[in-house]
């Protein structure tokens, strides 16, 4: 029979505990002792810039869509838009550069309207390349007045008796076209691609400038044609016999050059 006193053997080894041991019960063995000090743990937080950039250009872009969104619907009447197109004239005053005396009469006016279909290419080349087409819807006006300072001398007869008289005048004349720029627009305008690049590198301010002319030119040539000048003499002697005629004068005969 064993003694009592003899020492126990153990598969496993014995793990004692008190105040000099760092292991506890249950606490995994480890037999290699690290000698090398902790790491610290490094945490990369990258973007904050960019995070905050978003929700810079987000905040401003919510605050114009409320103030554009409260102007449109007329919630705040008295509001005004704080991002309204504003509008600066920086023109110079006008200079007066002459003062001319007119003894002219103007007898009628004829208003126009005309299309001007303008287009240049070059020849085997196609128009998507190299093209430039306008329609330009030209609206103007032409006066017609009799010139009363270009009466001559012997131009007015009296009769003895002051109860009649003739007089002679010069033939109306047409005014310059006047282009209104309210009514007159571009209707449709097309370019080809090599013009389209062209207009990026350089701009020609001048560029409608041969359309106004030719506008000008047709309906100069529409007034002509539309006996504006027959009706000017009809105006203007009416207008002469009615003013004489308030005069005493009772036989009043205005003349004109024959056509």
């Amino acid at each position: 029979m064993a003694d009592n006193n003899e020492s126990k053997t153990s598969e496993y080894p014995e793990i004692t505990s008190g105040p000099g041991s760092d292991l506890r019960i249950g606490d995994p063995i480890d037999s290699r002792k690290s000698t090398e000090p902790p790491q610290p743990v490094i945490v990369k937080q990258g973007g904050g810039a960019m995070r905050g950039l978003f929700w810079l250009v987000a905040a401003i872009g919510l605050v114009v869509a409320l103030v554009l969104g409260a102007k449109t619907i007329g919630l705040f009447p008295g509001l005004k838009n704080p991002f309204a197109q504003e509008q600066t004239d920086r023109s110079g005053p006008a200079l007066l550069k002459s003062v001319q005396d007119l003894n002219q009469f103007v007898a009628a006016e004829g208003n126009f309207q005309v299309i001007v279909d303008v287009q240049k290419d070059r020849k085997y080349i196609p128009d998507f390349l190299l093209n430039e087409r306008i329609l330009f819807v030209a609206a103007g006006s032409v006066e017609v007045y009799v010139d009363f300072s270009a009466i001559g001398q012997g131009a007015v007869k009296e009769s003895d008796d002051r109860r009649s008289a003739e007089i002679n005048l010069p033939a109306p004349q047409l005014r310059p076209v006047r282009i209104d720029n309210d009514k007159s627009y571009v209707y449709s305008e097309e370019r080809g691609v090599f013009n389209r690049i062209g207009d990026a590198f350089s701009s020609d301010p001048n560029r409608l400038q041969e359309v106004y002319k030719l506008s000008e030119q047709k309906i100069g040539d529409a007034a002509k044609d539309a006996g504006l000048q027959k009706r000017a003499e009809d105006n203007t002697r009416k207008m002469l016999q009615q003013f004489l005629t308030a005069l005493g004068y009772t036989s009043v005969t205005v003349n004109f050059p024959a056509g």
